[in-house]
């Protein structure tokens, strides 16, 4: 890809609240002796430590970036596990960081202060005998050049990094990577560059197309993340990529976009992914790049909360680490019989179903079932309506959006990918910004909901009142600009479909255009005389998706109008698991 099309702006100095102990700039190796704290509230280390501050790497094209090494003292080889982000190597001592566990409602004692936001804690893993990287990347703190987000140059930069920790003296030659968030999506661009010395990898739930998962999921330009994430991180000397700018100049898929997709067809390394059906940034891209990457070797696990407290999960540190004994130390520990799949079933009233095992996701036993709508009804119902009707709101009105109920007589399990196929028609406008929702209501219609944190305390209430929807889940929602409804045939299933967001194709008068919108995957309990309510609407009633995101105000006018029966007879398509 031709540079060019990148638009950067300045960097700016690590602000004081993303300043940790180990910030500064301090090349060096030092012993931390077994009992070591950072600081006070940080757990203490178990054994001894040499710690490599600063060392400097350079890249493939001459750029050199700053990386911290934690391994075991003594001269036995041993892997090594790379924490590769944009998030300050030494923050893990800092404000924000421990404001975040605050937040979700785990205690900074669980972890040593060393490790990198959302990335492995060098405490646990050199006392397993790990050593951890935690790299200053491309452009950030100290590091020469200029940072890039979630692109496929970060693939190619980790690439030299893996190579390089390969033959350190130290090291066996074996290197993983773990992590959350964006330590989990630059796993996919670094995998699909296939180093040689890159044994495994741990995503932890992350986006893997930027374009679909950021920055115009549903072809509109929803900034509001894009925009905390551009200004809250990538902290340096020199440039930063200006993502907002780019989604303001390249409104459809290109090469910009393509750029930032990695090549799963490319993935072939032995993979334990982690995803979960909640968080609204991640998981369609999660569940996306467990489809289509090539590994032979991969395992995916659904759990039932927020990835930051299942992350740090002493049960579910140690079940990584049987993984990566496997892999990268030749361990027979029968990692191999571990389910391929291990799902969960959200019940929303504490009736939640963990590592249910399966060979695939979805489970063999699920039948796609349509429900089709029927406006005259309000109900959804597995019989087609015969009659044509219409439902319809104004989208400055309230309310604005309409809804369709079942009720469930018998104990019925969704696990899999729902989709909306739609016959919609603008009355007063040539597009639709639309908005679906598929929630779960108990016997008496209460919508249900559930903290997907420990912390549910007064404050995260307010905060998810009207949005923070990566810690409480309120249903699996989708979205689609009508103008953006062609389908690409090539990577659209019967299941799951995907827009090819390469054209616009505006409403003319009275059309009724027919439509497919997927929806997060979810596994949904409903028992006997439970309800599914699906919404059809103008905006996104659950707001953004992080506490303080600016929300989207979407581009509508006119009156909405949702054609049900007949020869448009639009559904809802649920993947119901037999008994």
């Amino acid at each position: 890809m031709s540079f060019d099309q990148k638009v950067y702006v300045p960097s700016h100095p690590l602000p004081g609240p993303r300043y940790g102990i180990l910030s500064d700039f301090d090349p060096g190796t030092r012993t931390l002796e077994a009992g070591f704290q950072i600081a006070p509230q940080f757990k203490p280390l178990p054994i001894d430590i040499v710690f490599e501050k600063d060392v400097a790497v350079t890249l493939r094209d001459g750029v050199t970036i700053h990386v911290d090494v934690f391994r075991p003292l003594g001269t036995e080889r041993v892997p090594v596990i790379v924490a590769w982000s944009p998030y300050g190597k030494g923050q893990g001592t800092s404000v924000s960081v421990m404001g975040v566990f605050g937040l979700v409602g785990l205690d900074n004692g669980i972890v040593s202060g060393l490790e990198k936001f959302e990335g492995p804690d060098p405490a646990y893993w050199c006392a397993q005998g790990y050593a951890i990287c935690n790299p200053d990347i491309r452009g950030v703190v100290d590091s020469e050049g200029d940072s890039v987000l979630w692109d496929r140059q970060e693939g190619r930069d980790c690439y030299d990094l893996v190579e390089w920790l390969a033959v350190q003296d130290w090291c066996t030659g074996k290197v993983a990577m773990s992590g959350t968030s964006y330590l989990a999506v630059s796993q996919w661009f670094t995998a699909a560059e296939q180093p040689p010395h890159l044994a495994a990898i741990n995503p932890w739930e992350g986006v893997s197309d930027v374009y679909r998962d950021l920055a115009r999921r549903g072809g509109m330009p929803d900034t509001g993340f894009a925009g905390t994430l551009q200004n809250g991180s990538f902290f340096g000397r020199n440039r930063k990529e200006d993502i907002l700018t780019e989604i303001e100049q390249h409104p459809l898929m290109d090469e910009l976009w393509e750029n930032k997709i990695p090549r799963f067809d490319r993935i072939t390394v032995p993979a334990y992914v982690v995803a979960s059906y909640s968080n609204t940034l991640h998981t369609a891209g999660t569940f996306r790049a467990w489809r289509r990457m090539a590994s032979q070797d991969k395992w995916l696990r659904i759990h039932n909360g927020q990835e930051w407290p299942d992350y740090y999960d002493e049960t579910n540190v140690d079940d990584l680490r049987r993984f990566f004994d496997h892999f990268l130390k030749g361990e027979d520990n029968g990692w191999e019989q571990t389910p391929r799949v291990r799902y969960s079933v959200l019940d929303l009233e504490g009736g939640d179903r963990v590592a249910l095992p399966a060979d695939e996701f979805p489970p063999a036993q699920v039948e796609s079932t349509r429900y089709h709508l029927d406006a005259g009804s309000r109900s959804l119902s597995t019989t087609a309506p015969t009659e044509a009707a219409t439902a319809d709101y104004l989208v400055d009105a309230d309310p604005d959006l309409v809804s369709f109920l079942v009720r469930f007589e018998e104990e019925t399990t969704l696990v899999g990918y729902p989709k909306a196929h739609l016959w919609v028609e603008a009355d007063g406008s040539d597009d639709m910004d639309l908005f679906v929702l598929l929630q779960k209501l108990d016997r008496y219609g209460t919508p249900l909901q559930a903290f997907t944190t420990p912390n549910q305390s007064a404050r995260v209430h307010d905060v998810t009142e009207n949005g923070a929807t990566i810690l409480r889940y309120k249903g699996s929602d989708g979205r689609l600009r009508v103008s953006m409804r062609h389908l690409d045939e090539k990577l659209s299933t019967a299941d799951v479909p995907v827009h090819s967001f390469d054209r616009v194709e505006k409403l003319s008068p009275g059309e009724v255009a027919e439509i497919e919108i997927d929806l997060l995957p979810v596994g949904l309990a409903f028992h006997p005389g439970e309800q599914l309510r699906f919404v059809v609407g103008s905006r996104n009633t659950l707001g953004p998706m992080m506490p303080g995101t600016k929300d989207y105000v979407p581009a509508n006018s006119g009156r909405h109008i949702i054609h049900t029966g007949g020869d448009q007879a639009s559904y809802l398509q649920l993947p119901v698991k037999k008994a």
